[in-house]
This record gives C-alpha cells, sequence and structure tokens, in this order.
C-alpha cells in the first residue's frame, strides 16, 4: 500500500479504536487491522502527532507498579473521523473507477 494512503488510513483507524474506548499503545495496536501493519514503532510516534493536532489526550494509570498511557480521543478527533466518514463516498468512487480502468 502506498506510504501516503497508509498514512492516512492510520490516523482514522488509531481514532476508531480510541473513539470505541480509550486505550493505550499495545493494545491500539491489536486492534488496528492487520492489513496496514501496524506496528509500535510506527504508532508513538503517530499517537504524538494527533496529540500534537489536538485529536488526542494522554492520561497516565498505574498498572502492575507502572504506569501506562492511556489515549482519549477529542471533540477535533471526533470531527476528523466524522469528516472522514463524509469522504468515503468519494473516496469509494475513486476505487471504483480505478478498479474499472484495471480491469478494462
Amino acid at each position: 500500500m502506498d506510504a501516503q494512503l497508509k498514512r492516512g488510513f492510520l490516523d482514522v483507524c488509531v481514532l476508531a479504536s480510541i473513539n470505541r474506548q480509550d486505550s493505550y499503545g499495545y493494545q491500539i495496536v491489536k486492534d488496528v487491522p492487520p492489513s496496514l501493519h501496524l506496528t509500535e514503532s510506527t504508532l508513538y510516534p503517530l499517537l504524538k502527532r494527533l496529540e500534537t493536532a489536538g485529536m488526542l489526550t494522554v492520561y497516565s494509570v498505574e498498572h502492575n507498579g507502572r504506569l501506562r498511557k492511556y489515549y482519549r480521543i477529542t471533540e477535533r478527533g471526533i470531527a476528523y473521523l466524522n469528516d472522514f466518514l463524509k469522504e468515503w463516498d468519494d473516496i469509494a468512487a475513486v476505487y471504483e473507477y480505478v478498479k474499472r480502468g484495471a480491469t478494462a
């Protein structure tokens, strides 16, 4: 998958995972579709970027004697997800166009 396309899908998949429930890094990696091949080394910079953009907030919870960072989606993150869903019909139309051209 193209790196730019994958990046856009990773953003919305991570936000969708956190929108279901607050979560932490390892759990997010497990929740995101395997076809995106998300690794922790890819995830943490992405989480930091989403946090900097105001789409996530972070808080810590003690777990087995250690602090675990949890991520919570913000209103801005929810709006980003909703914008993606509104654009999905356009994305699907481009996909169908390319598919028809590739199989012609």
